[in-house]
């Protein structure tokens, strides 16, 4: 029998994408090729770009490069093979290329340049697929594109309009991926919270009986599959307060990740988002009163065009107010195709950078002071790392690479186990903790 080819996988950008890579592995691998971490022993290279924004672009574009130095044969797909020919113009000596969500694509390439070799037993893959993440957790794609409109986001243009999966194939995913050992389920979409609405939430079956495809429905039947269920990038509809009592009730984790971008009313109708800080405190408010240990994440823009000094203290005032558990924080900075780019008074990126610092130093400070609440409290952790010094776990309140971490030192423990441990210590992002 001949050898089967080997194929090389580069993968940037988002936990979408990441998705994306593991469905292009998944087919690979169930049709006989070998996936290898090696430029050279690739017979060819197949590279998922990130194109959101300028550094994203730069990154792809490196790496690209580098796999064309290294092997010499490689195939471009992912985002930034959806704007335009940059790809071509800056690499002109890439096989193919191609935008995001493009297994089928991939493949027909793949065929074209390395014939697929059929055997029996290299073709067998598991029922979860290959994944890129550890094996205790993973990334649940319940719907490609997006229908909003963000001045600064030009997703709909790379990834196109909302397209909600079949909400029996979700189920099947989480299922087999649970079977497998999984043990968190990170749901995630363009905007987890307008599931279905494509499809005007229409019913589908899973386990013999009817489920509507909608967020709340979705997040009620995956709570039910035995594993931690995580909500990530939900837009602020009205419909996300349906979720929380399951997060109250323990179906799901009482995690929220919810982005909304700034807390000024002008700014926010520049940025196509919902524009009303008012109410966004008053359902912080009610979504605590249901679900008290709720973790809340957001994501903000600082030093959007036309941003005032004063529109900028509203967003501080809103930090402190909304006392959010985590928070990340972005300068603005142009991307090619959107909007927002054409908005006047760009402001200047040193008073940018100031910006930030003040957010970010203001949510240390409230970071800090929720963390060192739990000094003393007993909580449940899953284990991610295991080293000579001791474990690293994470809590409910922490999702994957972009949350805190718990550390428990001097103890026997295995990745992926759930441990019960009492918080010792805290700082501004991580807590400390002792097997109970």
């Amino acid at each position: 029998m001949s050898k089967p080819k080997s194929i090389g996988i580069v993968s940037l950008g988002c936990p979408k994408a990441t998705v994306d890579s593991e469905l292009i592995i998944t087919r690979m691998r169930a049709e006989g090729y070998v996936i290898t971490g090696s430029y050279k022993e690739a017979d060819l290279v197949v590279v998922n770009t990130c194109g959101f924004i300028d550094s994203a672009v730069a990154e792809s574009l490196e790496a690209i490069g580098e796999a064309l130095q290294e092997n010499g044969k490689v195939i471009v797909t992912g985002c930034l093979g959806a704007k335009g020919d940059i790809v071509k113009k800056t690499h002109p000596k890439v096989l193919a290329v191609t935008g995001p969500h493009a297994t089928d694509e991939v493949m027909e390439i793949v065929h074209q340049y390395l014939p697929k070799l059929h055997d029996p037993y290299s073709d067998l893959v598991p029922p979860q697929g290959i994944r890129l993440t550890p094996s205790h957790f993973a990334y649940v794609k319940i719907s490609e594109g997006c229908n909003h409109r963000c001045t600064f986001c030009i997703i709909p243009s790379l990834r196109g309009d909302l397209v909600s999966r079949p909400i029996g194939d979700v189920m099947q995913e989480a299922q087999n991926l649970v079977d497998a050992g999984v043990k968190e389920l990170l749901v995630i979409s363009q905007d987890t919270s307008a599931y279905g609405v494509d499809v005007k939430y229409r019913t589908g079956f899973w386990g013999g009986r009817p489920l509507k495809t909608r967020m709340t429905d979705l997040a009620a039947a995956m709570g039910e599959l035995g594993a931690w269920v995580r909500l990530h990038y939900v837009y602020p509809y009205p419909s996300v307060d349906d979720v929380i009592p399951l997060m109250a009730q323990g179906k799901i984790l009482p995690y929220l990740d919810i982005p909304f971008q700034h807390a000024n009313e002008r700014i926010l109708k520049l940025m196509k988002r919902p524009a009303s800080s008012e109410n966004v405190l008053k359902r912080i408010q009610q979504w605590r009163s249901v679900c008290p240990e709720i973790t809340l994440r957001s994501t903000f823009i600082v030093g959007f065009p036309g941003e005032t000094e004063k529109e900028f203290e509203e967003l501080l005032d809103f930090i402190e107010e909304a006392q959010l558990d985590r928070v990340g924080a972005f300068k603005y900075s142009p991307v090619d195709g959107a909007v927002a780019n054409a908005l006047p008074d760009h402001i200047d990126p040193d008073v940018q950078e100031d910006r930030l610092a003040q957010l970010m130093y203001l949510q240390e400070e409230i970071s800090a002071a929720k963390l060192a609440k739990k000094i003393g409290k007993t909580i449940q952790v899953l284990v991610d790392d295991v080293d000579e010094e001791g474990s690293v776990a994470r809590s409910a309140a922490d999702a994957p690479e972009i949350d805190g971490l718990v550390y428990i030192n001097g103890e026997d423990l295995e990745v992926g186990e759930f441990v019960t441990v009492r918080i010792t210590d805290s700082d501004e992002h991580d807590l400390w903790g002792e097997v109970v």
